[in-house]
């Protein structure tokens, strides 16, 4: 999303600046590769640009912006701190496991061309610092096609991986499984996800990072398997390409389908990551993937910050007198009261967006992401209503679908594989009810929910903001704690809904608003929350800064609160909340 807080700039030109004073020698590669040629033809606009300047824009076409497919070496250029990458497993036995006529000539023509071993190299390295095992596909080697030496190198270098305690990145192109091999390929795509498997059951990141083409057995196996799955800009991806989907079942595809933009919308991929924030956002996911066990509270900036209302906002005078059930409903329903991306904003340091449900689309209704709260990784899940018509229509007014429900549930499955406390911000009137929430399982995906959050082995915070509808806000509010502010509503359905019902007249609603408890101060009397946030007179720009900063003190006391305590006994302490209703 475009609110959202960029990477510490400054900390990364530092460590940039630090990591170039290198023997001369080093970037050399990339100088002479420059200067081969002058021009050079662009894959996507099809101009002749200057070889220099593309490699300067780190392969990237300064006319259209088109990504050109990066070499093995250039692409570890890219990601690892200089002079720290050591390639594995180089020497491998090579066979004909099918006895393809040709096949030994057709490696040796690929070894010749490229100057590599196989297909894919994998190896460890250091990124700002901090290890990782690095695998790069490469597709100049018979266009990366997976066969029994790639699927080993990828298995093996995973199994190390998991020994020595260190993420994967994998950088996936293919044409997908390498057809003089046969069957012997289609098992690489089993093993390698295996190896995935044991590898994420000890608690380890794998990113897979999807550059162009990334196509068939690798799609359908360590490409799509990542905890976190990224993608270049443009890349084309897709299980069965464009010609063979023509050929086999006579289908054009229409423009803009198997692109990595298609992928995101859809939600099956996390994010696209451009090359100018690549190593950044390597690092960044490094950081708020290690596993940190109990420690909830791992502030590391000594901020020293402790709230306090603004001079200006101790200067003001507002109405005291308590609003009425039917005014909070109107004001939860302003177009103009604050969002969850403006506190968040106040809140953490960094928030970096996750999309989609890995099975449908990406419901904008129901954000979620990793942001860092002074340091502290944590998990945030939020409702968006929107602050314009064309955002409101776009985020189906905050009414979330069930993929929606579903992304948040990825999201908070993988704050507890990665031990990090999640955050939940609910705005919602209700879900959404229209006849594809009902196709595509609106019940289940809440039950689901429901479900799996009192189980959550991490803690969970629930802070309503503004209206908290029915199931629909339930969903992502099963928490350790629930917190309201002070003029959001929280109820069974809307009074108009409740009058309907009960009345069979909707225009009674703001009489049915004033009999359903459904205010801050009814639901703590009712023990239903455990804490009011104060509005300092009323929710708008000019206090969402303070209200954001009391939120922020009172998360980090939130988090101090469960610091070493055992993941069992954080969800039996969910689960007794709820048991006592």
């Amino acid at each position: 999303m475009e609110r959202k807080r960029r990477f510490p700039v400054n900390l990364y030109n530092k460590l940039e600046e630090k990591l170039r004073s290198k023997p001369e020698n080093e970037g050399r590669e990339a100088a002479k590769e420059a200067a081969d040629d002058g021009l050079i033809k662009c894959p996507k606009c099809g101009k002749q640009v200057e070889r220099a300047r593309v490699v300067k824009r780190k392969y990237v076409c300064y006319e259209c912006g088109g990504y050109f497919r990066v070499r093995t070496n250039n692409r570890i250029r890219m990601v690892a701190d200089p002079k720290t990458f050591e390639p594995w497993f180089e020497e491998m036995e090579v066979s004909n496991p099918l006895n393809f006529e040709g096949y030994e000539d057709k490696l040796a023509a690929a070894r010749e061309k490229t100057g590599l071993k196989e297909a894919v190299t994998v190896g460890r390295c250091k990124v700002f610092g901090d290890d990782i095992v690095l695998g790069i596909c490469d597709s100049r080697f018979m266009m990366s096609s997976m066969g029994h030496v790639v699927g080993e190198k990828i298995t093996k270098a995973i199994e190390r991986a998991t020994q020595l305690r260190l993420p994967v990145f994998m950088f996936c192109c293919s044409g997908g499984a390498r057809m003089q091999e046969g069957i012997i390929s289609l098992m690489q795509m089993a093993k390698t996800s295996a190896a995935i498997k044991k590898h994420g059951d000890a608690g380890l990141l794998y990113c897979s990072i999807l550059t162009d083409p990334t196509t068939g057995g690798v799609t359908a196996s360590f490409a799509m398997l990542g905890d976190v799955i990224l993608a270049e800009p443009g890349a084309l991806i897709g299980f069965a390409g464009p010609r063979v989907i023509k050929q086999t079942i006579g289908q054009e595809l229409p423009e803009g389908f198997q692109t990595s933009e298609f992928l995101v919308e859809h939600g099956f991929v996390d994010g696209i990551v451009t090359r100018d924030e690549l190593k950044k956002t390597i690092h960044f996911l490094i950081k708020a993937h290690q596993c940190t066990g109990k420690t909830y509270a791992n502030f590391t900036e000594d901020t020293g910050y402790k709230f306090e209302l603004s001079e200006n906002l101790k200067e003001q005078t507002w109405n005291t007198e308590p609003l009425s059930a039917w005014d909070k409903v109107k004001g939860v329903r302003q177009v103009d009261r604050p969002s969850a991306v403006d506190y968040m904003e106040n809140i953490f340091d960094i928030f970096e967006e996750a999309h989609g449900d890995r099975g449908f689309s990406d419901d904008k209704a129901l954000i979620g992401g990793i942001a860092f709260l002074e340091g502290q990784p944590v998990t945030v899940v939020a409702d968006l209503k929107g602050k314009s018509f064309e955002e409101c229509q776009e985020r189906n007014f905050g009414m979330p679908l069930p993929e929606g429900y579903r992304k948040a549930l990825r999201l908070m499955k993988q704050a507890e594989k990665f031990h990090r406390p999640i955050v939940s911000f609910v705005n919602t009137s209700g879900a959404f009810c229209g006849i594809e929430a009902e196709e595509r399982g609106q019940g289940e995906a809440i039950a689901r929910n429901l479900l799996e959050m009192s189980g959550l082995k991490v803690p969970v915070l629930c802070i309503l903001i503004g209206e908290g509808g029915s199931g629909g806000a339930l969903a992502t509010a099963v928490g350790n704690e629930v917190w309201m502010m002070e003029n959001a509503t929280y109820s069974i359905l809307s009074p108009e809904g409740f009058a309907s019902i009960l009345w069979k007249d909707s225009s009674r609603a703001q009489e049915a608003s004033e009999v359903m408890n459904i205010t801050a101060q009814d639901l703590k009397r009712l023990g239903v929350i455990e804490r009011i946030v104060p509005e300092f007179g009323g929710a708008g720009a000019e206090t969402a800064e303070a209200i954001a900063g009391y939120m922020k003190e009172h998360i980090k006391e939130f988090l101090a609160k469960y610091d070493g305590v055992d993941g069992e006994q954080i969800a039996a302490e969910r689960y007794a909340r709820f048991r006592s209703f």
